[in-house]
């Protein structure tokens, strides 16, 4: 495996970026990988790796790169979280869509990579992400993945609910069955609006899990069945949209 951490420029900045692929075998297909609320550290790398390790060229920018290139939350107290929701708060659809140009342009001219496939894989904050990247961007992007999603259908006019009919690849939504970000009714919401703009989607309930069930180091939330499936779910999606037949 080859890994690079490097500043990609941005019309809002330079931001710092974890990228990994394979070492051999390219160019390979293109995931992005858009981080969740507390931040891109290794835990998130971590994952990356095991993306890349199947065969794909990853890039994990820090979306907070604006405001902060080296936020981790450290502790879950109202206090510690503080920070947190207010760089969360700091973000919009239109900001990460500008990041999301900025990924392209590199992987475009990288020799590993084979940027006429790419997906998008987003956690919590980044669900709405990858749905307005998607929509943007339905040429380039092949198929998104939103686990635990956070804040998808609201009374913006980016809403992602709102946005499905712009969006053409293949969709899959993973709701943790405990989860106030994303609760039954916004689920239910956003599957009507996938429905009626006549998506090719999957959205799946994980029973008994968490918000934020895919992180291994989540403690007390992590659930290693239900992220067990996830991957599986998220391997087949890059596999069905991604690789070459």
């Amino acid at each position: 495996m080859i890994e690079h951490h490097i500043d990609l420029p941005t019309v809002d900045g330079d931001m710092n970026s974890f990228v990994v692929h394979p070492d051999e075998g390219g160019p390979h297909p293109v995931v992005l990988f858009y981080m969740d609320a507390p931040g891109k550290r290794e835990e998130l790398h971590d994952m990356a790796r095991r993306i890349a390790s199947v065969g794909y060229f990853v890039v994990l920018p820090n979306l907070y790169y604006r405001r902060s290139r080296d936020f981790q939350l450290r502790e879950r107290t109202p206090e510690g979280m503080k920070p947190m929701f207010e760089l969360m708060h700091s973000l919009g659809n239109g900001m990460v869509v500008r990041d999301t140009h900025a990924m392209l342009r590199y992987v475009d001219e990288h020799p590993a990579a084979d940027a006429s496939r790419v997906g998008a894989v987003g956690y919590c904050m980044s669900g709405p992400f990858v749905f307005a990247a998607a929509a943007d961007l339905p040429e380039r992007i092949a198929c998104i993945a939103a686990l635990h999603p956070a804040n998808m259908v609201t009374s913006a006019d980016d809403s992602p609910h709102r946005l499905c009919p712009k969006i053409r690849c293949e969709t899959y939504v993973g709701c943790a069955e405990i989860d106030k970000w994303c609760p039954p009714a916004d689920a239910a919401a956003l599957e009507l609006a996938m429905k009626n703009a006549g998506m090719n989607y999957r959205l799946e309930w994980y029973l008994g899990a968490e918000h934020g069930f895919t992180f291994p180091l989540r403690q007390g939330v992590y659930d290693k069945s239900s992220a067990e499936r996830h991957w599986e779910r998220l391997f087949a999606m890059f596999e069905r949209n991604l690789k070459r037949r």
